[in-house]
């Protein structure tokens, strides 16, 4: 929480506020509907009041293309339940190809610093008919799935617009995952076509595929075809040793561009399936709805980036994590899309900052890790490159350390709307997020979503502000998932979000109102320490453990303990950086005057690696398990699943 008496780090100026989405947005309600809005709180509070009447606004803000008639919603009441638009028909993929000017960008791509290309309106709409007409030929048609394992390039968002297009599900994850991992995912939803690359660059190097899809193919009988893309230039190659194998290019010759057929299908018609980390088990598939998806996505880009048609979107994600379903959806806002593939320090850590300037992005995303990463390497992005169309940074994936908000300031850019955001791949966008029309205070997240009734509960279900509590939504939204892949009966679904507090959607983290109106998440409640019966985050160790220079990265746990818990915290400090009695002194009394003094650790114990999910989300619950010595149940869902090993059986610990 900010201290008190500390000035907010960025204030909009008034103009920037007057012609901001939320601003014209509060005058169309108050012409509409007789309201009297000031500002955006007052939006917020009459869109969870009025949640039928809200997205009705949204669907006329984006333009939706489709059918709608009557209500727009039925059994406002139950959550799971509620109905959102349940007369109305659309296609996602038809919202993002709405007409516009054929020769406008599309698509830009950077492929570390091996591949640069830029996709007009035109050619991608080309590309995703010929596509659509091989996929229909493969048999793909209404309720199929179509899974790939892409980078994120062009040819993975025209794939997913053709397999949305004719009311299929598509399905991806990239392609560092390991074979167990693919068929984790994609096993469960049975594919019709399987869509993979030759291969991949990653910090300089070639990653050649081929022989993890000859042992991942055959192990999926449902597939009529699998496709190969080329980027290593030897998708032939790799197709002829797969059973019924194509390149992209034999798959689509026989099709010439065509207008596009869309098969508009009910609101809630599945688009996607996303996947649970699966660090606790076989990962959860989540299915999420095209008009929900639709709608909840141009709220975010149009009100929370205020983001404007022709502007540049960029967000650095792989194919395996829910923000870059998030990223595409910005074509239904007429943006230009910059994709990235690869490192975002090879060759150097200019590499993502070069091409914001070149292409002018409007919007930076990214995670808090790199972020801070950039923070500790001593990269100033802002006296090197011309950042003048930058207007917005968002930062996700973990929470935002108050020195990295104030990083962002020092060393990017003065006036810019820094937007740490939270949410998840349960909801395929987020809970509470960027207000533009507001201050930015360090270590806060501005404000709740609209729409979205954000609240914090204590354990016994009672709202509270200012202290710490269980992050809820307490009102039905349009995101959430339409069901779990393979779960008829809806149990794993009501068990994941309503076991908690029935009716409520209780979504794992751990939260905290500000005095500012603004919010803290404190980290995942499965992650929440509990020494002496007292419930502390561990996102807020963090903060104050990483801002010791020596320190490059830190995890905590609690440990079982002499009948209590202690807290544990794992460092890997930088090279050359021993564990003296000296550092741990000062990591102590960082902690302890930076946080509180139930927040120091019981033991500090240095560590050469920490294991992350393959989204780059350290993940507590598997070193915890290692600690106390029971399995970790699915490593596949890990990146550098060897680093478990760095925690098993530790005497530092025994004592």
């Amino acid at each position: 929480m900010s201290a008190m008496g500390e000035e907010p780090l960025w204030i909009p100026s008034p103009e920037r506020v007057a012609h901001s989405a939320v601003a014209a947005l509060i005058g169309t309600v108050n012409a509409r509907h007789g309201t009297a809005l000031a500002d955006y709180r007052d939006l917020h509070h009459w869109s969870i009041e009025h949640p039928g009447a809200f997205w009705e606004e949204i669907w006329e803000l984006g333009e939706v293309i489709g059918e709608r008639s009557g209500p727009a919603l039925v059994d406002g009441n139950l959550m799971p339940g509620a109905t959102f638009f349940p007369q109305a028909r659309l296609n996602y993929a038809e919202n993002l190809l709405r007409p516009r000017d054929p020769a406008s960008l599309a698509l830009i791509f950077r492929g570390e610093d091996k591949v640069e290309r830029h996709l007009s309106f035109g050619e991608l709409t080309d590309l995703v008919s010929r596509l659509q007409q091989a996929l229909r030929a493969a048999g793909v048609g209404v309720g199929d799935r179509v899974a790939a394992t892409m980078p994120n390039m062009p040819e993975t968002i025209a794939v997913m617009l053709a397999t949305t297009s004719l009311g299929a599900v598509f399905s991806s994850c990239s392609p560092d995952f390991g074979e167990r991992g693919i068929l984790d995912r994609f096993g469960q939803i049975e594919p019709k076509v399987y869509v993979a690359c030759d291969g991949y660059w990653y910090n300089g190097k070639r990653v050649s595929i081929a022989d993890k899809l000859k042992n991942v193919v055959p192990h999926m009988a449902s597939l009529a075809r699998t496709v190969i893309v080329p980027y290593l230039g030897e998708a032939e190659e790799v197709a002829a040793g797969l059973p019924n194998g194509v390149s992209l290019d034999g798959f689509i010759a026989d099709f010439a561009p065509a207008p596009l057929a869309f098969e508009r299908l009910p609101f809630n018609h599945p688009a996607f399936i996303l996947f649970s980390s699966g660090t606790t088990g076989v990962p959860k598939c989540i299915v999420h709805g095209a008009g929900g998806t639709l709608l909840q996505h141009i709220k975010e880009h149009r009100l929370h980036c205020d983001l404007k048609p022709g502007e540049r979107l960029f967000y650095f994600t792989t194919c395996g994590w829910m923000m870059w379903n998030w990223l595409v959806t910005g074509l239904a806002s007429e943006l230009t899309l910059c994709l990235f593939d690869g490192s975002p320090f090879a060759p150097t850590p200019d590499v993502l900052w070069d091409y914001a300037e070149a292409e002018r992005f409007a919007l930076f995303g990214t995670s808090a890790k790199y972020i801070d990463s950039l923070r500790k390497e001593g990269v100033r992005p802002g006296e090197a490159h011309d950042l003048s169309a930058l207007k917005a940074m968002t930062s996700t994936g973990s929470p935002l350390a108050p020195a990295d908000f104030a990083y962002v300031y020092e060393a990017i850019k003065q006036d810019l709307h820094l937007a740490s955001i939270s949410g998840g791949t349960d909801i395929v966008s987020c809970f509470v997020l960027g207000d533009p029309t507001a201050p930015v205070w360090r270590g806060e997240i501005q404000a709740p979503g609209l729409g979205m009734a954000v609240e914090v509960w204590s354990e016994e279900g009672q709202r509270v502000f200012g202290e710490r509590g269980e992050l809820v939504c307490t009102r039905p939204f349009p995101c959430m998932p339409v069901m779990f892949w393979n779960d008829p009966e809806g149990t794993k679904y009501r068990a994941a979000y309503f076991e908690r507090f029935a009716n409520v959607w209780c979504h794992g983290d751990f939260a905290e109102w500000t005095e500012h109106g603004g919010i803290v998440i404190h980290g995942r409640s499965d992650a929440t320490l509990n020494p002496q019966g007292v419930r502390i985050g561990t996102a807020e160790i963090y903060a104050q453990a990483e801002q010791v220079p020596e320190i490059v990265e830190a995890i905590a746990i609690g440990q079982d303990w002499d009948n209590d818990v202690r807290v544990v915290l794992f460092v890997r400090l930088k090279e050359g950086v021993g564990l003296d009695e000296a550092l741990e002194k000062r990591i102590k009394t960082q902690i302890r005057t930076g946080a509180s003094p139930r927040h120091v650790p019981a033991k500090i114990v240095a560590v050469t690696d920490i294991p992350r999910t393959r989204s780059g989300k350290i993940t507590e619950l598997a070193v915890r398990d290692v600690v106390h010595g029971r399995p970790v149940k699915n490593t596949e869902a890990l990146a550098n699943p060897e680093a478990l090993e760095l925690y098993r059986n530790l005497p530092e610990l025994a004592v």
